[in-house]
Formats: C-alpha cells, structure tokens, sequence
C-alpha cells in the first residue's frame, strides 16, 4: 500500500457486490482515498481507530449504512460516511443522506475531482475519548438524531446547555460538541461546579495575581484563560453559588475577566458548554438560579434521555464496557437470559449504573460468558430469594439449613449488600434527629437519601421518618 500522506483519507471501503480493480485503485489514491483491508475482526478494530472514512455501496437500501453506524459507534467512533448508489437511485441517496451519510456518489463514477471533491467536504471524525467514564453510545435512533443536532449546534458559537439525569452522558456530550466544531483545536477545560468548595470556585474560574491574597506566591490562570480558542464546560452549573453567577454572566457578557487582586481585563475567546440535572426554571422560581444567566447559557439545550428511554444503546454500551474492562487475551460476552435482563432492566443509575454492573460482573463471572446470575443491579430487588426483611429491618434467613461457606454465589453476594444498604439506612434515620443528620452520617446527600427512602417504598418495605 502506498504510504499514507498527510492530505491522504485512509478509509474502510464496504462493497458486497464487487471488490476495487487495480485502475480504479490507482484514481482512488490520486484524490488522496487510502483504502483499508478488513479481513479479521482484529482488522475491522484497528481500522476504525485508524480510518477518517467509511466508503458504503448500497444495494437497494439503506440497512448496511445502518448497520455501519451501529457497530461504529459500538465501538466508540463517530465516523463520516460516504455512501456509493445506482446512477439512477436519487430515491436511495436522498434517504442515506438523511439517515447521516454526508455525501452520495455513484457507484460508477471514478473520476479523480469526483472523489478530490467528495473527500474535501468531509467533516472531521469525533471520536469519542476512550477513558470517559460515561461513554455516550448513539446507535439508538432517539441518539442518533440527538448526534445530529450536536453536530450542528457544534458549527456556531452559541453557547448550549445539556440536561438529563445524572449519569446519563452530559459530560461525554458537551466533549463532542467540542470536538465537532472550529475549536477542536483548542483546549476542552472542564469543571464540576459541585465538586469544589464554595472558596475555590472562583479562584479556579477566574484566576488571580501574585500577592492577592496571603498564600498567593505566584500568579495563577483559571479556567477560562486555560479555555483560550476553546471550550470550557461547567458541569452541575445549579450548584454554583448565588454571588458567583453574577460574576459569570459579566463575563460572559463582557468577553473578559479580571483576575483576584488584578486590574487589568483580559480578552476572552471561549465558547462556553454548561450542564445540569435540575430543572433550572424550578430552580429560577426558588431564586437559587438567575433567570439572566440562565437565558446567556441556554441558546440551544440538547436534552440526553435517560438510559431506559434509549434502549438501542445497551447493548452496544454493554460491547464497548466489555471491551474496556475485560481481559486483552479473550473476548467475553453476555448469555441471551444475561442480555434480556439488561434490555429489560430500568436503569435508574443510567450509564454509569451499566459500567458498575458490567464491572461487577466481569469480577463475578468465571469464564468467557458472562450469565445472569453474575448481574448485581444497583437498584434494590423486592424479590430476593436468599434473604428476606423483617419489619425490624433484620436480615433473617429464607432456610435455617446450613448453607456452605466457601462458594459464594452472586445473588446472595448481591442480596447481603443490598440488605446491608437498607439496615444502614434506618439506623441511620433511627438515631438522627432529621434527614439531613442522617444523610450526613451515610455520607450521602439528603436527595440521595430521598431516593433511597423512595425505593424503599416502593418495595413494600418499612420506613421510619427521621425524628
């Protein structure tokens, strides 16, 4: 194969009908087209990390164009898509473009401008960064269209708001609409604006001089200078303070900021992506969110479904985690009854609750086949057959027979930690004077306890209200 160049589009070329004779080969090259060669699934793997296009015939249909983008993106890609048609099939290149392909040619035309033409319009691939911990899969076709509209959003400057539940994929979101726009050359800076203590918040925003404050012995650039002809993503933006979302909406109106103990303003040329998982009109109502800032943020809002509204996405999602966590040497895979569980279950923890399942049980599981059995869901199961609980929020045995100690099998593993979860929990409230104490003994946050004291409820189970 020729050696690639830098203006050369290495590509995956599908044909079911015929393979690329020499001649055309050499005018493929000439506008710069570097076919692929995919014969293992080893191939097909290193390829797509490789390849900045995907190059479809299609045989009276579009399936195989839907298909491409399933296994793409189960693999963590966002790859451009050209698909080849009849000459006289205008009907089918209007669907495969509308259905994601950014250019159509016909399958007969091997002229080199043809191909110079169809490579330049291109856009770049967005590949999805491979150590998130909430990788967003767009294989469901609720998902699909919401890529879309990023893809767009992405090609102006306005800033855009991402709400959806906790553990959905924002962050992963706001990440391709960085990397699908003019500035993906620039730096990503984010921040969770719930992770930082109140004090610090604004020193990490907006920076501040040498000597402002006592411990200040050098200068320091917050995030909005590091985001410089970037992006720069505030994630959990309802729970930055009151005072500071005054600060922010001055800058963002202003295009400048001022470092602490500085004078001089500085020039700003940041897109700003921010995220949340509360209803912000809610918050505007309770005046804990400024109605200004909210509209200066909100120029698009791309809303990320949870888990269960987009169940096209599971198993790919499964796919992908599986082929992070698991072992280099051998491929492991779900059972049918282990992936009807998946498919059916309601995924209250979204994505991030399939990444702690599919780690849990690639711990759990044995060989190659991941069974049901080796499923431990976070949400709490009323119908446990090793142990049940007593009004007193005792654990008290389903059988007295003895039961062996040296195998530990995965539903009671799954059962004792859930039992001990809620007799936490009630003890907790039991020797609390509120909620709030004991949320704080739990170590979780008076919402989470919320949440759990709901669950509860639904299962039937007893629950005492704090005192």
């Amino acid at each position: 194969m020729t050696a690639l160049t830098e203006t050369s589009h290495p590509a995956l070329w599908l044909d079911p009908k015929t393979s690329v004779g020499s001649v055309e080969r050499e005018q493929l090259q000439q506008a710069g087209l570097q076919l692929l060669p995919v014969t293992t699934l080893h191939d097909l793997k290193q390829g797509l990390a490789r390849a900045r296009l995907v190059v479809i015939r299609l045989m009276g249909d579009t399936g195989l164009l839907e298909e491409v983008r399933k296994l793409t993106q189960a693999f963590g890609h966002a790859i451009p898509v050209l698909c080849r048609v009849e000459r006289h099939q205008f009907e089918l290149g209007i669907e495969a473009m509308r259905r994601g392909a950014y250019h159509v040619l016909s399958d007969e035309d091997w002229s080199v401008d043809s191909w110079r033409n169809a490579l330049a319009l291109a856009p770049t691939r967005n590949e999805l960064p491979k150590n998130s911990l909430q990788t967003f899969v767009f294989v469901d076709p609720v998902s699909q269209h919401l890529l879309e509209l990023a893809r767009r959003v992405a090609q102006t400057q306005v800033s855009a708001l991402i709400v959806g539940p906790t553990g959905a994929g924002k962050d992963v979101l706001a990440r391709v609409l960085h990397d699908a726009s003019s500035r993906r050359g620039g730096p990503f800076i984010a921040m969770n604006c719930a992770a930082l203590p109140e004090n610090l918040i604004e020193d990490m925003l907006f920076g501040h001089e040498k000597g402002a404050f006592t411990g200040a012995l050098k200068e320091h650039r917050g995030l909005f200078e590091q985001a410089q002809g970037g992006t720069i993503f505030l994630d959990e933006i309802a729970e930055m303070p009151y005072h500071l979302q005054t600060k922010l909406l001055r800058v963002l109106q202003e295009r400048k900021i001022t470092r602490l103990g500085g004078n001089a303003p500085i020039e700003l040329d940041v897109r700003l992506v921010a995220a949340t998982n509360k209803d912000l009109r809610e918050a505007i109502a309770n005046r804990e969110f400024r109605e200004d800032l909210y509209f200066r943020i909100s120029a698009f809002k791309l809303s990320v479904l949870p888990l269960r509204d987009r169940p096209g996405d599971i198993v790919p999602l499964v796919n992908q985690f599986l082929s992070n966590y698991g072992p280099s040497d051998r491929q492991i895979r779900l059972s049918p009854r282990a992936t009807e569980m998946m498919q059916s279950y309601s995924w209250p923890g979204n994505v991030r609750e399939l990444q702690n399942v599919i780690q849990r049980a690639l711990v759990l599981s044995n060989g190659d086949i991941i069974d049901e059995s080796d499923l431990m869901f976070d949400e709490w199961e009323a119908q446990v057959t090793e142990t049940a609980i007593d009004p007193l929020g005792e654990v008290q045995p389903v059988s007295n027979e003895a039961q062996p100690t040296a195998v530990i099998d995965s539903g009671a593993l799954s059962a004792a930690v859930k039992s001990s979860e809620y007799q936490a929990i009630m003890t907790a409230i039991k020797s609390s004077s509120n909620r709030s104490e004991a949320a704080k003994k739990l170590g979780i946050s008076p919402r989470s306890l919320r949440y759990k004291m709901a669950q509860f409820r639904e299962r039937g189970l007893p629950t005492l209200a704090a005192g």
